[in-house]
């Protein structure tokens, strides 16, 4: 597979979790997801980790600044520097923006954007089956619409960014797991 350096992206439920760990079993690269990243910074107690711990405790979202400097702290790791699978970031235009700097900082570039596309009712029942399965009481039609909401609002607009840069692969992420996988595996060649 040619593409080692990769942002994934898709909306809640389109199965990036299941996918990515596939991706970098197969890839042997790191999976770097924004929760590993920000528990990691806290659990190392990195200046940058300890602002985070404190916003995060006070119940608030990290703010852009902060995901961006521990993005850029966990990329120049020696683990990621022959690859890595990005999950969860960026999520704006804004943190893409900031990866293309923090990349062209060590001296590399993005290889793909690797997106999984669903269709929003098949998702919708997806999840809902999900909360079932596992009793996840917060997962009901409303906060599961509102998250494909904020999903088209704040992170859809990377296709096109990444589109514009010739960097988008777009996948379906309808099917079995085997079968999205086959299309990942295909898609990365």
């Amino acid at each position: 597979m040619s593409c080692r350096r990769i942002v994934l992206l898709g909306p809640p439920g389109a199965g990036k979790g299941t996918q990515a760990a596939a991706i970098v079993r197969d890839l042997g690269i790191p999976h770097i997801s924004t929760g590993d990243m920000l528990r990691a910074a806290v659990k190392a107690g990195t200046e940058i980790g300890l602002k985070a711990k404190a916003v995060m405790d006070a119940g608030e979202l990290v703010s852009d600044e902060i995901v961006i400097r521990i993005a850029e702290e966990r990329l120049s790791q020696e683990d990621a520097k022959n690859g890595f699978l990005l999950d969860g970031f960026p999520r704006t235009l804004s943190q893409a923006e900031a990866l293309e700097g923090i990349l062209d900082r060590l001296g590399t570039k993005l290889d793909c954007c690797l997106a999984l596309t669903v269709d929003t009712e098949a998702i919708v029942k997806r999840l809902l089956k999900r909360a079932e399965i596992e009793g996840r009481a917060d997962d009901n039609e409303d906060t599961i619409r509102e998250r494909m909401r904020v999903y088209e609002r704040e992170t859809a607009p990377l296709l096109d960014f990444y589109r514009e840069r010739n960097l988008l692969i777009e996948v379906s992420g309808m099917g079995t797991v085997e079968e999205v996988g086959e299309r990942i595996r295909e898609a990365l060649r």
